[in-house]
């Protein structure tokens, strides 16, 4: 293979910041031998170097891991729906995702609810439905299933299994513990990703790259611009630990009186003024206080940047014991919860908010609240604008419930193609909680139903249009919605464009 040069945007902020040669070699062994500097020129010449504040990496081959025709980026239920939807119209798809197991936040961080409902009916079918079918025992319906957005319950250690096994059925080529770092692009198109291995870095090769990671990793390092936190400060939502309890004695937290869940509360905010304990959602822990629970518990706030490695480092290992905190004060305080103990807390904690890829759309707070349709719909969404504080107090919009901040009852709006596209790359795509929206409109957007509408509408797109031979932005918008529907896809009242 001749050797190209290629630009490399390798600092997350959208421009380029080092020229490297690479050379992939298709067909190459995946052994060490691969990575050795060439003979040519002196094997002295070629190896790595320190200059300054930097790493100076001469060219080297770097082998091919797999080529595909879409190569997906992030295992969470946006990824997953992506991939499983492109290869079932044919297209040949390769998986990467960084952690040892698939579902992302839902499985790894524990968040384990499902919403699909617009409070009349339910509105989010297609790719999300056959995850609840294929579910089985490990997922359960509200039972005032639709009268809420919240509609379904899961296991998150059950739906590792099931993710795995809708991968595997529809033929996708999975491989977890590797991490895509880097974006070969040349001629305004990526034509491979870099990804670390055990054995190396390798190279994944593909026609259409979708960019799940949620942090917009891959978009990003391409060069692809983005947004990122709230106007003002730049602070970007509050992320949260989810944590297992059991051993609570909920007869006995239930027979208590209201007013012993009360004087907890007060204790726990005093303290918490004084500087003496962490920080909390206060409705949800007067929630667990007065109905008590042996599940999991959404209630434990933390704040920074979650593209800073050693902030979040930081930040987890914190939040962690503050969920001590919680259980220590409660056996203490609180009938019913002596015998309380943690069994487990997210492998990662709850990420809601980071990189938002500037898109050919961009999804804002009015068209959440206006119920605002799009004539490139590929999908409904209805949760209301949920802010989490993004100075980690605990506090949410969703504890308000304002009837300003949500669609009205029964509506619901569209969530658009083209927020899922940019202007710079075209066989890159987006899914997730990386696609283009304001800080506002990622607020609702970000759901894991939500993005797993995304990925059905971006996998299928891509694969119609490898087929047809265009890219995705230029794939008609009518065909593709005709094709959404026939796959299940709820899709309704769609502008005449």
């Amino acid at each position: 293979m001749k050797k190209q040069t290629h630009t490399l945007r390798a600092d997350g902020g959208g421009r380029p910041t080092s020229r490297r040669q690479f050379l992939l070699a298709a067909g190459g062994g995946l052994g060490l031998s691969a990575l050795r500097p060439s003979q040519a020129g002196g094997a002295e010449k070629q190896k790595p170097r320190v200059a300054g504040s930097h790493v100076v990496i001469p060219e080297r081959k770097v082998p091919v891991l797999a080529e595909a025709d879409v190569v997906v980026c992030g295992g969470g239920t946006a990824g997953i729906s992506a991939a499983c939807c492109a290869a079932r119209h044919g297209a040949k798809v390769v998986l990467l995702e960084r952690w040892p197991s698939l579902g992302g936040m839902a499985t790894n961080a524990l968040v384990n609810i499902w919403h699909t409902s617009d409070r009349k009916k339910q509105v989010i079918h297609g790719f999300a439905q056959e995850a609840i079918d294929r579910a089985g025992e490990f997922i359960h319906r509200y039972a005032d299933y639709p009268k809420r957005p919240e509609t379904h319950w899961f296991d998150p250690e059950g739906m590792r299994v099931v993710f795995w096994q809708m991968l595997r059925d529809r033929s996708v080529r999975t491989i977890c513990n590797v991490t895509a770092i880097e974006s070969i692009v040349e001629d305004g198109r990526v034509h491979a990703v870099l990804a670390d291995t055990k054995t190396g870095r390798k190279a994944v090769r593909g026609r259409i790259f979708i960019d799940a990671t949620g942090d917009g990793d891959i978009a990003a390092n391409a060069g692809v611009p983005f947004d990122f936190g709230r106007e003002g400060d730049g602070r970007v939502q509050g992320m949260t630990m989810m944590f297992e309890l059991r051993g609570v004695d909920v007869a006995a937290v239930r027979a208590a009186p209201r007013e012993q869940a009360a004087r907890v509360l007060k204790m726990m905010q005093e303290l918490r003024d004084q500087g003496k304990f962490p920080q909390f959602n206060e409705r949800h822990a007067m929630h667990y206080l007065r109905a008590g629970s042996n599940g999991l518990y959404n209630m434990c706030p933390a704040t920074g940047n979650p593209l800073n490695e050693e902030e979040l480092t930081r930040l987890s290992s914190e939040a962690r014991g503050h969920v001590y905190q919680y259980r220590d004060l409660w056996r203490r305080e609180m009938p019913g919860f002596a015998q309380a103990e943690i069994v487990q807390m997210g492998c990662g904690i709850g990420i809601r908010e980071s990189r938002r890829i500037r898109g050919l759309k961009t999804l804002d707070g009015r068209m959440v609240v206006k119920a605002v349709k799009q004539t490139d719909a590929i999908g409904h969404g209805f949760w209301m604008i949920d802010i989490h504080d993004p100075k980690g107090t605990g506090y949410t919009t969703h504890s308000d419930q304002k009837t300003e901040m949500m669609p009205p009852v029964g509506e619901s709006y569209h969530i658009p193609l083209g927020i899922c596209l940019n202007a710079q790359i075209p066989n890159l795509a987006v899914v997730g909680r990386c696609a283009s929206s304001t800080h506002e409109g990622l607020a609702s957007v970000r759901l894991q139903s939500h993005c797993m509408v995304m990925g059905q509408g971006v996998g299928t797109c891509a694969a119609l249009a490898l087929n047809t031979g265009v890219d995705m932005a230029k794939f008609d918008t009518g065909k593709l919605q005709t094709q959404l529907r026939k796959d299940g896809a709820y899709l309704e009242d769609v502008p005449q464009g």
